[in-house]
């Protein structure tokens, strides 16, 4: 049974001192607020976190969906305890829902990132670039899934605009009334292989995982035809195994995506179309604003690169130095002389501005 569930002779070895212990090994394939579901190599079963490691564990280190778990037997009501975690290969992290700054976990252990857009009202680039970013941090595979291709007045058009922002990330259009593109995403997971679906509220994830299921296995809302934005039809996080043999991480569709702490060079991997051009700019510090001889500016001049995507590359240079501050004064006050020295520029560049005038 668990290797169905994608067991390895990796994970066997891992587990080996816990074993010694007496204790066994399970998946979360379901996650509430304080009870988990696992599949273990009799079944299901119910499972709550010990006191033990509610105590001592981050709250990024606690059981999420996907996890592989040490477990005691079963007690008396049926309920066993999850006594730790195993290392985890891959995870998707979020800022929290809230005013207060935290990372959430939202899955692990997962193959592949099936990143989620309709192609209807809602569809936006800027925020496939964003959700490109941070799939790209969890050390998986990933592939954009266009949904809604039946909606699509123009595919083609639709797809090249796509490709031009995914680079190198394979991207797949999927009508789930006809079938179209189904097969791709099986192909994607393959047996033993876990992928998660990540995307906005009312992009067709639970429309997908019905079709990759055969089955109406998951519940679908409706959509606002006024911007395709839908309500949350998955309201938990569970692991699903398909008739495929491939595991699907459903997801609770998101209103926006808090990316936490993108990470050095997580804009280069993203625009390494801008990267790339950066480098013939004619200074090494060029901002790609009003420099002379900026590769980047000339680039939007003549339609290469779009003004938009030299805005969302801009922010998230900003989101990831904001966290570096976080973590390195040393940055934040490097940070805070280069925008003063900046300042000063711009005044003494507005002040021979107005002399010539």
């Amino acid at each position: 049974m668990l290797s169905s569930y994608g067991w390895t002779d990796r994970l066997q070895h891992e587990f080996a001192d816990h074993a010694r212990h007496g204790l066994f090994a399970a998946r979360v394939i379901v996650q509430h607020r304080a009870r988990y579901v696992l599949m273990g190599e009799a079944g299901e079963f119910s499972a709550e976190a010990s006191g033990r490691l509610l105590h001592h564990a981050l709250a990024t280190d606690l059981p999420v969906v996907g996890d592989w778990v040490a477990v005691t037997p079963l007690a008396g009501d049926g309920v066993a305890s999850i006594q730790a975690v195993l290392p985890r290969h891959s995870q998707f992290v979020r800022r929290a829902a809230g005013s207060v700054e935290k990372p959430q976990v939202v899955a692990a252990n997962f193959d592949v990132v099936l990143l989620t857009t309709g192609l209807d009202a809602d569809f936006n680039l800027r925020r496939i670039e964003r959700y490109l970013t941070a799939a790209r941090r969890t050390g998986a595979d990933v592939v954009v899934v266009l949904t809604k291709a039946d909606l699509c007045g123009d595919l083609d058009a639709r797809l090249q605009e796509v490709r031009a922002v995914a680079l190198d990330v394979p991207v797949v259009a999927v009508s789930a009334p006809s079938g179209q593109g189904v097969d791709a995403v099986r192909a994607a997971l393959g047996p033993g292989r876990t992928g998660v679906l990540l995307g906005m509220s009312g992009v067709g994830k639970s429309t997908l995982v019905n079709a990759l299921m055969g089955a109406d296995r998951q519940a679908v809302g409706e959509v606002r035809a006024i911007d395709g934005r839908g309500r949350h039809t998955t309201t938990h996080r569970e692991l699903i195994l398909t008739p495929d043999g491939g595991l699907i991480l459903d997801t609770p569709g998101m209103r926006e995506l808090g990316l936490w702490d993108p990470g050095e060079g997580a804009a280069a991997e993203t625009f390494e179309d801008i990267e790339t051009l950066a480098l013939s700019c004619r200074f090494r510090n060029c901002t790609h604003t009003r420099e002379p001889g900026c590769a980047v500016q000339a680039a939007i001049a003549t339609g290469e690169l779009s003004a938009d995507r030299l805005d969302s590359y801009r922010k998230l240079e900003r989101e990831a130095a904001y966290f570096e501050r976080k973590e390195d004064p040393i940055a934040a006050q490097a940070h805070k002389k280069l925008w003063a020295g900046r300042a000063k520029l711009n005044r003494r560049r507005r002040q021979a501005e107005d002399q010539d005038d």
